[in-house]
């Protein structure tokens, strides 16, 4: 049993699920607690739809949904996707912040690794 345990809590998959939900977790819940430490990583475009605090909370919300079916395992597949999606917008959009381009790539790049490890699980 404990080979069992000790075997599913290092296995790739879930070490994977847990880095992004540090990540997601943290900045969905900071962003709610401190928005004016976050609002500038909306990107202007966003601001001609709808208000940067609204944005900002949305996507925060967003952010724990994710963080939470990551961690849960529910969805994960699909969430993974979610996950590889949304940091590739994130990446693009901040071409121009590289302290945040070069972190989140490396991010973008290890929810991808977790999708393709859910998509074929032979893989696993």
């Amino acid at each position: 049993m404990r080979t069992f345990i000790n075997s599913r809590l290092t296995s790739p998959a879930f070490l994977l699920r847990l880095g992004l939900t540090f990540t997601f977790l943290y900045a969905g819940i900071s962003s709610l607690l401190n928005p004016s430490d976050w609002i500038w990583y909306i990107p202007k475009f966003v601001e001609s739809f709808v208000p940067a605090s609204f944005a900002l909370s949305s996507f925060s919300v967003v952010e724990i949904i994710l963080a939470l079916w990551l961690i849960t395992g529910k969805y994960l597949k699909y969430s993974a996707l979610a996950t590889t999606l949304v940091l590739a917008s994130i990446t693009l959009a901040s071409l121009n912040v590289f302290q945040v381009t070069f972190r989140d790539v490396g991010l973008t790049l290890a929810a991808f690794a977790l999708w393709q490890l859910e998509r074929n699980p032979e893989t696993r």
